[in-house]
């Protein structure tokens, strides 16, 4: 399967350092001080308690497949995923650099980094080992 590019992310000053963080391949999440939750995506309100206590925490990149599905009647084939980091978060993804048809839930996956057109680069996930 071929890569489909990626477009470039709308970035607001909420999300800014999560961006810039990608600029150095660094993944970010954001967890709740008060409640001590992780949540994704980033947001300065925690979706469990509500509270305005929430800091960026960097993820180690390492996860798992909770589920995911193949787009293949589109020009460029590519795979959606959540994922659910180490962490515990979870997030909505990309798989690539792997076959398919080789993916399975439960399968241990590594964050990549890939770049747009405007130097903003975007996490995607890849099998560990590949």
């Amino acid at each position: 399967m071929s890569e489909r590019p990626a477009p470039t992310p709308g970035i607001d000053d909420e999300s800014l350092p999560f961006w810039e963080a990608t600029r150095e391949e660094r993944l970010l999440f954001k967890r709740c001080r008060d409640c001590d939750e992780p949540h994704w995506y980033p947001r300065s309100k925690c979706p469990s308690c509500h509270g305005v206590n929430t800091e960026w925490v960097e993820s180690r990149g390492l996860g798992t497949i909770y589920s995911h599905s193949t787009m293949r009647r589109v020009p460029e084939p590519y795979t959606l995923a959540w994922v659910t980091l180490d962490e515990g978060v979870t997030m909505m993804t990309n798989l690539v650099d792997c076959d398919p048809d080789t993916l399975a839930i439960g399968q241990r996956v590594r964050v990549v980094f890939r770049d747009t057109e405007d130097d903003v680069k975007i996490p995607f996930f890849t099998p560990v080992g590949a």
